[in-house]
């Protein structure tokens, strides 16, 4: 059994159900008595966030970089960021980094793939919306991301921090997002919908419209237990 390291507390609402459902994901794919080993480092939230809206990039890969070699001289064998956000310089950590990493959005890009999906709404922080690294990643896949109109971003972002990020699941929110969603499906004719925030499926699920939702967490958690497995 390989030792997983996690960069969480990006938010800690995610980093809870990243460590809950590797568990049971373990539980059901072994004996019940033994348990994954897992290492988590809760990282500074703030600090990430600052660096990420003084465009300061540089910065933000040294920090992750320090982090992550914290899960490396605690054991970890490899790892992966909890959170959308920071994988804007992910393949900077990657190639810097001694600890091999697993890609959410390269994860989330061959489920797109599997289900057969050319045209996805990604929704997440402006940060997420607005650089270009999913796009990058789905673009050798013959897959095109669109997001929102800038208002819609910015409200979808307000309410990540304000609400999300602390644990507050509004009924209101939700409705306020899939109206977000249907209007993509009407003016865009998407055929899916990426959520593209570690906690944006603890308040919209699959099966909310007749297009896919694309649980990230979920499929991140998937990858993450055939590495332990492998």
């Amino acid at each position: 059994m390989k030792t997983v390291g996690i960069i969480g507390g990006i938010a800690p609402e995610s980093t809870i159900v990243y460590y809950k459902e590797i568990v049971n994901a373990f539980i059901k794919l072994t004996d019940e008595k033994v348990y994954p080993k897992i290492i988590i480092n809760s990282i500074d939230m703030k600090k990430m966030l600052g660096q990420l809206n003084e465009n300061k990039l540089d910065e933000l890969t040294e920090y992750i970089l320090e982090e992550t070699e914290k899960l490396v001289k605690a054991g970890a064998d490899f790892g992966l960021l909890a959170s959308n956000t920071p994988h804007i310089v992910f393949n900077r950590i990657k190639e810097k980094s001694s600890l091999p990493m697993i890609s959410i959005v390269e994860a989330t890009c061959r489920k797109a793939k599997n289900l057969g999906l050319k045209k996805v709404c990604l929704l997440g922080t402006k940060f997420t919306m607005r650089y270009t690294f999913y796009h990058d990643v789905f673009l050798k896949e013959d897959i095109k991301i669109v997001t929102p109109d800038d208002g819609s971003q910015d409200y979808i972002h307000k309410i990540y921090f304000a609400e999300l990020v602390r644990g507050i699941f509004l009924d209101e929110t939700k409705q306020n997002l899939l109206r977000i969603v249907d209007k993509m499906i009407e003016s865009e004719n998407i055929e899916g919908v990426i959520l593209g925030g570690t906690e944006l499926p603890l308040i919209l699920k699959d099966g909310d419209r007749d297009i896919p939702f694309l649980d990230t967490t979920m499929i991140h958690v998937e990858e993450v237990i055939k590495e332990m497995m492998g």
